[in-house]
């Protein structure tokens, strides 16, 4: 589910243009929020903004089939739980406690990397036992675990 969400949100995105500077000058701002200030200096700057206009759209679509075909599948989480944490702070509302969507979305990524998700029903179980040179790749190359399964 929440792979399709991350999809939907990113190919949308792309389709319907996105622009982020409005919300990172206003957004943290009307709320409060402790990082108001590096909010707004991502928001005045042009090199961050633009940016910021590329790797939101194109980082969701791209999480969001990772997730779904569970191929690099702790790769997409971890940048996945990272733009969580950035719209956690982004929205920050504290007036119905500290837990909202955003922190939800970010412990189900957490989840999905430390259980290694993608080597139960996901294409990683797959990639890990590829041979090269007679071997498995998650042999021949250990460090490919870290972003595998």
């Amino acid at each position: 589910m929440i792979g399709f969400a991350f999809l939907y949100s990113g190919v949308d995105k792309i389709l319907g243009g996105f622009g982020a500077e409005g919300y990172l000058i206003h957004a943290a701002g009307a709320n409060g929020n402790p990082l108001e200030g590096l909010f707004l200096w991502m928001g005045q700057t042009g090199w961050f903004v633009d940016f910021v206009n590329v790797a939101v759209p194109w980082g969701e679509t791209a999480i969001g089939p990772g997730i779904i075909v569970g191929l690099l599948t702790r790769l997409a989480a971890f940048f996945g739980a990272l733009m969580m944490l950035l719209f956690y702070f982004g929205n920050w509302d504290m007036a119905h406690g500290p837990i909202n969507s955003d922190f939800a979305y970010m412990l189900v990524f957490l989840s999905i990397a430390a259980f290694g998700a993608g080597r139960i029903l996901g294409l990683d179980a797959y990639v890990e036992q590829y041979e090269v040179d007679g071997q498995p790749l998650i042999e021949r190359y250990p460090w490919m675990g870290i972003i595998l399964g």
